[in-house]
Formats: C-alpha cells, structure tokens, sequence
C-alpha cells in the first residue's frame, strides 16, 4: 500500500473482483459429486473428484486477470491470490500426444474456451484453482474449480465451473466465443491505468500525487513513465 488515496489496492477483494460471464444463472455444483474429466489426444484419460484436486502437488500464485472488454481506464482488472493444482502437471499425468496444440475447457453449463496447450505448459503458473485469496472459490467466480492461465485474456482461458477438459487441435473445434467471431489466440497486451487523479476533478495547487496500476503478465512491469 503506497498509502495514496484513490489507488486500487494490490489484492482484490473477492466481493469486488470482476466478473464477466454468459451464465444467466451461476451454476450450483456440489463438491461431493463434482468431477473433472481430462481426454481427447492423451495417452491416458483421467477423472479426478473434488476430494482428488485437492489431494494433489498445490501450488499458491498470485496471478492478474484482465477482461477483453476492458476499456482504456475500465475495472475489468483484478487480481487475486489463487491456490490450485499446476494444469501442467495434470497434463504430463495423462501424456499429450503430439499435435495437440489446444486444450478445450468445458463449464457444467456447456461454455467453453480454446486456449493453446503451449501457454500452459511453456512455465507459466497455469493453474486449476479451487481457492481465491485465503477462501474456497466464490459460486460467482466458477466454485468448485476453475482454469486460470496467466497472459492470456478469459474468453481464451478462464473456465469456471470447470468439468471436462480435452486436447485437441485448433482446426477441430471452435470454442464459444470464436463460434461467433472472435479469436483464437488473445495474450494479453501490456496496460496500464490512472486511478487518481479520475475524471474531471478538481485540483488544488501543489504537489498532486498520480497513482495507478501497470501490468503486463505473465511477463512484468519493468518500468513506468509519467509525463
């Protein structure tokens, strides 16, 4: 905390986190039938229970998310402290067999997002989270387990409610959003943000302190410029 007024503080508060979604009702699911199926181009399927997810290697990260739809100053950035399974470890268990450059995330409710295997197992912290920020993962925020895929904008990568995931190849199939024109690949692009001085304010004389965010994940900030 920088101690300036009007700056966004570094964690958000799960109450305050963004959420951007297609679910008209968000999905209730049960821990104690929860499951998540992991096939396609693999050399062995796996399905895991919730009971399974959380018995596994679990890895704490403190990982950004951004929104495509976000504008030039807009709230669609958060950030969280996530605890999850490492996707690539779930990965290297059942084997990805060669050409399987995408792995398709399904919701309980049927949406689904493309994200290139590549970005989850390059090193990036890719994870299966099923906690947020020191507490279980809100309904809202995709309870009991979500994907979260540092770099990369949500239509791309952040299924919540997670159950099925399967890799496949891009020229398979075409998750939801680019069934309806969107693209394939979306990292996400260095920004930054002004939170204070906001808007049309008025300012007294004197020194005036400008505060804001930067991010550029999963590859950091290594300087900003004010002029």
């Amino acid at each position: 905390d920088l101690g300036v007024p009007g700056i966004v503080p570094f964690m958000t508060k799960n109450a305050d986190f963004y959420r951007v979604d297609t679910a008209l009702v968000v999905p209730q699911l049960s821990p104690a039938t929860w499951e998540l199926k992991i096939h396609g181009m693999v050399e062995r399927e796996l399905t895991l229970s919730y009971a399974d997810l959380l018995a596994r290697n679990v890895v704490e990260r403190d990982i950004t998310m951004i929104c495509v739809s976000n504008e030039v100053g807009g709230l669609y950035a958060s950030h969280a402290r996530w605890l999850g399974v490492p996707l690539k470890d779930l990965l290297d268990e059942v084997g990805v067999r060669p050409g399987a450059d995408q792995l398709v995330s399904r919701s309980s409710d049927g949406w689904s997002a493309g994200t290139p295997t590549a970005a989850v197992t390059d090193g990036r912290d890719a994870l299966v989270a099923f906690a947020m920020n020191g507490e279980p993962l809100p309904v809202e925020h995709g309870f009991p387990a979500r994907i979260v895929v540092p770099g990369l904008y949500g239509f791309t990568s952040a299924t919540k409610w997670l159950v099925d995931i399967e890799l496949t190849t891009m020229g398979a199939y075409d998750a939801y959003w680019v069934q309806r024109g969107w693209g394939k690949t979306a990292p996400i692009k260095t920004l930054t943000r002004i939170d204070t001085p906001r808007g049309l304010v008025s300012v007294a004389p004197g020194k005036v302190p400008i505060g804001g965010v930067a991010w550029a994940i999963h590859r950091g900030i290594k300087g900003v410029e004010v002029k």
